[in-house]
């Protein structure tokens, strides 16, 4: 019965799950960090004969022991950490965070995933990666420094330095000043402090450099053979691949340092021989886009719908190979579109009141106004039945 143990490792502790071919959980062990973690858990694993290690991360906290007991024979796999929280949270069982459900998450995934990487033994790819990671760390810390002292040089004359730094350069730029005030005498020490910095970094690379080159002359590689592939270079490319044999294909090891299959790894020179290079355009590009022919308005829209030889070549009842006298076509104008809507109500309720264009629409025959509204009856009685030519009777008492 094959027997799959699950290890989570950590910095303080490894915490082991050996579960069988059945996924059942047949034992489990906690061990401390330290220089006996790899016999300890190899003593506890002693009485399962066919087994097989699944660590998590086995290229990050797992690297030590998964060194360990490949060192000791052992049959060790390497486990995504992506994987291994994909199994336990979609398992039907406890899926709460801790150790031991890490442990048995790691095992489940060793079991029923094919594919896995066998984590071998570290050979030379292992040192030319470590050398080229020095390497850039003092790359990057020089780069720091060299920042401060741009700003420092700044501060203390006009300008600065314009150009890339160099300690020769920063010598004399400081041999010219002559601190005034307390202040910059204090830029001017720290100045001083860090051009040390700056030449013991590059002493320390020189000696990196150096050692790369005797690495990668020992490494015996051919990937310096071609053209624009240096020491730096190919340690870095053989030292962060490492062993090849674990990519499927081409788009694999695209996918996995991030560059899209199909391009050129390296950027070629113009002159470089036997190498095809894009011809440049014939006419130089405008970077808005304003090289590119203007957009075709509605008078060229109707030329480009006739058909390029006239009317006359397609037409039924014209003579075969006639053609019609060009003429530009004109579109009629657009109907006035007019509004369903209510005319609009003055305060009085009559319409039109107003001499705007688009109030214009609304006013009947061309007048300003509407009909007024009639006021009140200027009569001081009540309203008779008398005719419009009589008049009504004054009352007593009142004069006409």
């Amino acid at each position: 019965m094959a027997i799959i143990i699950g290890v989570d490792p950590h910095k303080a502790t490894h915490t082991a799950v050996a579960i069988s071919s059945g996924e059942q959980e047949l034992a489990r062990k906690k061990v401390g960090s330290g220089g006996t973690q790899a016999e300890h858990l190899l003593a506890w694993a002693e009485p399962f004969e066919t087994r097989t290690w699944a660590i998590e991360s086995a290229a990050g906290l797992g690297y030590l022991l998964a060194q360990q007991l490949v060192a000791a024979g052992e049959t060790v796999l390497d486990v995504p950490a992506t994987l291994a929280s994909r199994v336990r949270v979609l398992s039907t069982g406890r899926s709460h965070k801790n150790d031991p459900n890490d442990a048995l998450s790691v095992a489940t995934a060793a079991l029923r995933s094919r594919g896995l990487r066998r984590v071998e033994a570290v050979g030379h790819s292992e040192v030319l990666r470590l050398l080229a990671k020095r390497n850039t760390d003092i790359g990057n810390h020089r780069t720091r420094l060299v920042c401060r002292m741009h700003a420092l040089l700044a501060e203390l004359a006009g300008g600065g330095i314009a150009k890339e730094i160099n300690a020769s350069d920063v010598d004399r730029f400081l041999a010219a000043l002559t601190p005034a005030t307390p202040v910059e005498q204090t830029r001017y020490d720290l100045a001083v402090e860090l051009l040390d910095d700056i030449r013991r970094l590059d002493t320390q690379l020189k000696a990196s450099h150096k050692r790369i080159r005797d690495a990668v002359r020992a490494s015996g590689t051919t990937v310096t053979d071609l053209f624009g592939v240096g020491p730096i270079l190919a340690a870095m490319l053989i030292g962060y691949s490492g062993d090849i044999g674990r990519f499927r294909n081409r788009d694999h090891y695209a996918a996995y340092n991030r560059h899209r299959a199909g391009r050129v790894l390296f950027r070629w020179p113009r002159r470089a021989p036997g190498l095809r290079t894009r011809e440049p355009p014939a006419e130089p590009r405008h970077p808005h886009g304003r090289h590119l022919p203007a957009p075709p308005t509605p008078l060229r829209r109707a030329r480009l719908l006739r058909p390029p030889g006239g009317r006359g070549q397609d037409h039924p009842r014209g003579p075969a190979g006639a053609e019609a006298p060009r003429q530009q076509r004109r579109l009629p104008p657009a109907p006035r579109r007019r509004s369903t809507r209510p005319p609009l109500a003055g305060p009085g309720g009559q319409t039109g009141t107003t001499q705007s264009q688009r109030d214009r629409l609304y006013i009947p025959d061309g007048r300003l106004f509407g009909k007024v509204t009639p006021g009140p009856n200027p009569t001081l009685g009540q309203p008779s039945a008398l005719g419009s030519n009589q008049r009504a009777p004054i009352a007593p008492g009142r004069s006409p």
